[in-house]
């Protein structure tokens, strides 16, 4: 056992201050009156920094200098993981965009072979794509992109909840009881890529979809005579993610977003290659996407995923939404967890959860983390990649 202590905690229900934090193991034991840690206890000072349960990234294309669509193997999983723990993530779903069945099939056995090992770093796999509408189909390679297929659809339920977290597909190109199929066997259906309209949206969430994909992005809009996927998920009330980089939707739109969506909005990525190194181009989807200005576009104007960490969009929604931050962390946390299902066990310090926490400083600076029971120091941050993976 050892304490985290001078620390002002953020529970994800509360803000604590002048408590020592407990860990042992891997689990949070609780928390005392400072002055009551055991002598004999080992202490890690955090001088005043904040602890916050550590972020959870549902929409993880890659990070770090690699694609996970490009190389489908443990090692990349392992490079996102160092980078994401650099920028406050403990935990994410790797994301496989529109691919043949060949890399689905890859991308199964390879979530379900790393859970072994992590189960609370790669929390499950989320496949967006291959099903969604051409009309909306952003930067995903149109030649892949094809209707439900009954084989594949029982692949993906077969290896269930456990290894398949999340699904995006457009609920107006997959009939009804395919979506009830992927939800019967515990796997969250989000739609995005999608042109519905109002009422196939709704029909599509009277199936089961429980969230939508980058709200606002890749989808039918919220128009005075055609309210779209946009109006039906404020009319319905369902999870929505959404990208904070000020680049993919106005900060003026996430703010009455979360005014009427609640617990029910939280922060994702969509990161790509870039973030965490120096890159300034990449491919996805069989186009060149270019980082410039802190926007990732194709030749062709199209964005292509994001260059945005998870703390940075915490900052975002502080300093630009004007979110109260114990808010906008519990969208980075909290209310992820809840989207999945795993808030029995991360995304808040409570004792019995995982010890995966962030550690920052008054200036939202990462200073610190917590990887499952592990301290882990800011100069233990540094880059670490593995030499013998390929990079893009």
């Amino acid at each position: 056992m050892y304490a985290l202590t001078n620390g002002r905690i953020y529970t994800g229900q509360e803000e604590l201050t002048d408590r020592a934090l407990l860990i042992q193991d891997d689990q949070i034991v609780g928390w005392v009156d400072a002055a009551a840690v055991d002598a004999d206890c080992p202490v890690v000072d955090l001088q005043g920094d904040a602890i916050a349960p550590g972020f959870i990234d549902l929409q993880l294309n890659g990070c770090g200098g690699v694609m996970f669509n490009d190389a489908i193997t443990t090692e990349t999983l392992e490079v996102m993981h160092w980078t994401n723990l650099r920028s406050g993530t403990t935990s994410f779903l790797p994301t496989l965009i529109t691919a043949p069945d060949a890399d689905m099939l890859a991308a199964l056995a390879v979530v379900h072979q790393y859970r072994q090992s992590s189960p609370y770093n790669v929390l499950g796999l989320h496949l967006e794509g291959p099903y969604l509408n051409p009309k909306r189909k952003g930067i995903h390679n149109e030649a892949y992109i094809r209707p439900a297929d009954r084989t594949m659809l029982q692949q993906i339920v077969d290896y269930g909840q456990e290894t398949v977290k999340l699904i995006t597909l457009a609920p107006e190109q997959v009939n009804p009881e395919e979506i009830r199929q992927l939800v019967a066997a515990g796997i969250l259906v989000s739609a995005g890529h999608t042109n519905a309209t109002f009422e196939q949206a709704i029909a599509g969430f009277e199936a089961g979809v429980g969230m939508v994909t980058h709200l606002f992005n890749a989808m039918s809009p919220w128009q005075g005579r055609s309210p779209g996927m946009v109006g039906a998920v404020f009319r319905q009330g369902v999870y929505a993610g959404i990208i904070a980089d000020g680049q993919h939707v106005h900060y003026e739109s996430i703010r009455l977003s979360h005014q009427i969506l609640q617990d029910k909005l939280l922060l994702v990525t969509d990161a790509t290659p870039p973030v965490g190194t120096q890159m300034d181009s990449f491919w996805i989807g069989g186009q060149e996407v270019f980082y410039r200005d802190g926007k990732c576009v194709s030749a062709e104007g199209t964005l292509g995923g994001s260059a945005l960490s998870m703390m940075e969009a915490v900052t975002n929604c502080v300093h630009q939404v004007g979110l109260p931050l114990a808010e906008a962390l519990r969208m980075a946390s909290t209310y992820p967890a809840q989207t999945i299902g795993v808030d029995d066990q991360l995304g808040k310090i409570a004792p019995g959860y995982i010890a995966n926490l962030v550690i920052f400083d008054s200036d939202l600076q990462i200073t610190g983390m917590v990887d499952r029971g592990q301290y882990l120091s800011k100069n233990d941050l540094l880059p670490r990649y593995l030499p013998d993976l390929k990079t893009v």
